[in-house]
């Protein structure tokens, strides 16, 4: 079974950075398009970045230039680069993937990684 763990998430002040991690792990298993999602207290889950195998990206217009998504591969790992933080960043971040087997086209999810911003 093929399972999406992400890490990275914490507590920073207004201003600060965090990068947050998605890993994929089992076997034999190709990664297609991954990406980004958050969920606010009381709000549904947005996208923030996607990227396709190939390395295309594509943004939320809230990031406005301070995110940048990224991935390895190689290393069946995704990353998401968080700068310039603000409150309104404060949720949880869920890694999102589609993933093809032998048996399936799957799209799966993490279980989320929590981020804060104080003010």
């Amino acid at each position: 079974q093929v399972q999406l763990v992400e890490s990275g998430g914490g507590l920073v002040q207004t201003g600060g950075s965090l990068r947050l991690s998605c890993a994929a792990s089992g076997s034999s298993f190709t990664i297609n398009t991954m990406g980004w999602y958050r969920q606010a207290p009381g709000k549904q889950r947005e996208l923030v970045a996607t990227i396709s195998r190939g390395g295309s990206t594509n943004y939320a217009d809230f990031v406005a230039g301070r995110f940048s998504i990224s991935r390895d591969n190689a290393k069946n790992t995704m990353y998401l680069q968080m700068d310039s933080l603000k409150p309104a960043d404060t949720a949880v971040y869920y890694c999102n993937a589609g993933i093809i087997t032998a048996v399936s086209y799957t799209d799966y999810w993490g279980k989320g990684t929590l981020v804060r911003v104080s003010s």
